[in-house]
């Protein structure tokens, strides 16, 4: 698959050879959306937690006498219909962690890659890189290639870039090792380099043993 090069001015400056298997997938859509519940599932620390009726502090004398109010009877002001009592159902901490086998987390995100290339959302760069921290030049960028809510996706964890990305509204940045379904899916493009594109064929479709 022959993808177009650009420069920062936004200039077509070569092709590239992309692998299939990375960026030609056909969408499967079912195993996206499994795929960005895994993820976001995997996220949530399960901390929530709220006090049961026994849990609760005070309550321990009875609030009024059992007979002669005219009241239901009562045996403390921390049961759940009272105000500061306990909660029936409320959460307690839990685990909601999912799995989900490695094959389909890595198909899930070549689906998703392709997909932003079918789109067009997707643009290689020649080159990407910063002498210093410039969210100027960085939306410079971003403007020469036609972008927005962009996903920036380096070789490697690069200070400058980041620097430089985040504070633009809607944009972020991250690496090829950490690049993740939820990631590709929460914004509307992606702009790599050709040696970023080289690392994630690396690891979406390494190499089969003979």
């Amino acid at each position: 698959m022959e993808v177009p090069i650009y420069n920062k001015a936004g200039e077509v400056v070569g092709q590239a050879e992309l692998n299939d298997r990375v960026f030609g997938q056909p969408m499967n859509g079912g195993l996206v959306h499994q795929a960005i519940v895994h993820h976001q599932a995997n996220q949530r620390v399960g901390t929530a937690n709220t006090l049961r009726r026994g849990e609760v502090a005070g309550g321990g004398k009875k609030p009024y006498r059992q007979k002669g109010t005219g009241h239901a009877r009562q045996g403390t002001t921390r049961a759940p219909h009272y105000r500061g009592g306990g909660i029936v159902f409320g959460p307690h901490p839990r685990d909601y962690s999912q799995d989900l086998p490695q094959k389909m987390r890595r198909l899930a995100l070549r689906c998703a890659l392709s997909q932003r290339l079918r789109e067009d959302r997707l643009r290689l760069i020649d080159e990407l890189a910063f002498e210093a921290p410039r969210t100027k030049e960085a939306v410079a960028l971003l403007s020469a290639l036609g972008l927005d809510k962009t996903l920036v996706v380096t070789p490697e964890l690069n200070r400058n870039v980041y620097l430089s990305a985040r504070n633009i509204p809607g944009a972020a940045t991250t690496y090829a090792a950490l690049l993740n379904i939820y990631d590709v899916v929460s914004h509307a493009a992606l702009v790599m380099p050709v040696e970023a594109a080289r690392r994630l064929e690396q690891r979406l479709a390494p190499a089969e043993k003979s």
